[in-house]
């Protein structure tokens, strides 16, 4: 069962599509101070590619620790660089410059890949 406090679009009545909720688990996986490209997702997720991740992130992200899902480059979600580097600050996230430095920060991901009840 489903409620508002385990799922933050139930209190809007919106369900999600199944490849967005895989999507925002493994975005709620990320650990504080590391990271996952949109492309690393995609491979965990197992479908997709880093932009069908981007589009899930664009809808749905919002209510994640959208910082930590970042470019192949090292950079933050456009637009948002300003917000997502006080997020980098406060959880110590490696940096080089304005870039998250991916050799440190990114995340070796799940052990298991994250299961869906349905």
């Amino acid at each position: 069962m489903t409620d508002e406090l385990t799922d933050p679009y139930a209190a809007y009545g919106l369900a999600l599509p199944d490849y967005a909720e895989e999507v925002l688990d493994v975005v709620d996986a990320i650990p504080e101070g590391q990271v996952l490209t949109y492309g690393d997702i995609a491979e965990l997720v197992g479908r997709g590619g880093p932009r069908q991740v981007g589009s899930v992130m664009s809808h749905y992200g919002s209510a994640t620790t959208w910082w930590r899902v970042i470019r192949a480059d090292g950079r933050p979600p456009a637009c948002h660089e300003g917000e997502a580097h006080q997020h980098y600050r406060e959880e110590g996230t490696p940096l080089r410059g304005e870039r998250v430095d991916l050799r440190r920060a990114r995340w070796d991901g799940p052990v298991e890949r994250p299961t869906h009840p349905g």
